[in-house]
């Protein structure tokens, strides 16, 4: 008697997890350009196909990846009090030696002279991470300042981790902490505040 073998159930949902936590990864490491389509199908075990199948593209599973990417807080919390030294102690440590890499850093870097790229970068820059700063924001022209304390935490990362210039790698955390929060108090507008705790 033959038996009949059930045929292999699919998990749709496990398959565009799989591919998308590959793509998250291959962008990281690779940027846009150098990342390929095989090499994140190779690494999700799936074939070529369906990563069309399920995003499109290389530039839509990008997009995905990029929403993956900057939806999780890294730096900026959701903690409207204190939110400067939160912001300047968590950059300072994030950035510290020996620290792990800021993967969402890592793939705007790696991506952004890919032109095909960049859109996706700005609107996940915005609607994530610029989105929950300006959110905390009271006060005028929240969305221009939100992204002017992004510009200090992206060029502090830079400098300190990618380019290594002296001052900022060698910089104490407590030190780099305080003036951090200086210059992020004129963003959050909490300068002039009293600091005092309950």
């Amino acid at each position: 008697m033959n038996a009949v073998r059930p045929a292999r159930k699919r998990d749709g949902a496990a398959t565009r997890e799989a591919i998308l936590a590959a793509a998250v990864v291959e962008f990281t490491e690779h940027g846009y350009a150098r990342a390929g389509v095989r090499q994140i199908a190779e690494r999700a075990g799936v074939t070529a196909m369906m990563i069309n199948r399920y995003f499109g593209s290389k530039e839509g599973l990008f997009a995905q990846a990029v929403d993956r990417a900057f939806g999780p807080p890294t730096v900026i919390g959701d903690e409207r009090r204190g939110l400067s030294r939160a912001i300047a102690h968590t950059l300072a440590e994030r950035t510290a030696p020996g620290a792990g890499d800021l993967d969402p850093f890592l793939l705007l870097l790696r991506s952004v002279q890919d032109p095909e790229a960049v859109d996706a970068l700005r609107r996940g820059i915005e609607t994530h991470v610029g989105s929950r700063l300006a959110g905390l924001l009271e006060g005028p022209e929240p969305e221009v300042r939100a992204q002017l304390g992004l510009a200090l935490v992206a060029g502090t990362w830079l400098l300190r981790t990618v380019v290594g210039t002296s001052a900022l790698a060698e910089a104490d955390t407590d030190v780099l902490t305080d003036l951090l929060t200086g210059m992020l108090d004129q963003v959050t507008g909490e300068a002039g505040e009293t600091g005092e705790t309950e």
